[in-house]
């Protein structure tokens, strides 16, 4: 019981993080890996069926309050969906150890970027 509890309080806060655009699985991932023993690419095929539904919702919502620029989505969709099979490939071909590895650095030079950056006047 304490494990399905544990699951949606990790669902509600990486749900959170997605909504606002930063991306769920950087909560997901490492919670699935930490809490549950999951494997790296376990994790990660976890965070991607995880993504669709929390996805759909969010766009759902910034499109209603007018907040995405729509004549930039086909450019940055296209880029998407080359860098995600670029990225599976590549995900696919990495041992675990080293996938993990990838994903915390990732994690901490976006924490680090996102500490030290200047906040936009519009």
């Amino acid at each position: 019981m304490m494990d399905i509890a544990l699951l949606v309080a990790i669902g509600v806060l990486a749900g959170i993080i997605s909504g606002m655009g930063i991306g769920g699985g950087t909560i997901l991932i490492p919670a699935l890996t930490i809490f549950f023993g999951q494997s790296q690419h376990a994790a990660q095929n976890i965070n991607l069926i995880y993504f669709i539904p929390t996805a759909i919702l969010a766009v759902f919502m910034h499109s209603k309050n007018n907040l995405i620029e729509k004549q930039v989505l086909p450019k940055i969709i296209l880029g998407g969906i080359l860098g995600a099979v670029a990225g599976s490939i590549a995900a696919i071909n990495l041992r675990p150890d080293i996938l993990k590895q990838v994903f915390a650095i990732f994690l901490l030079v976006a924490g680090v970027v996102e500490f030290f950056k200047k906040e936009r006047k519009y």
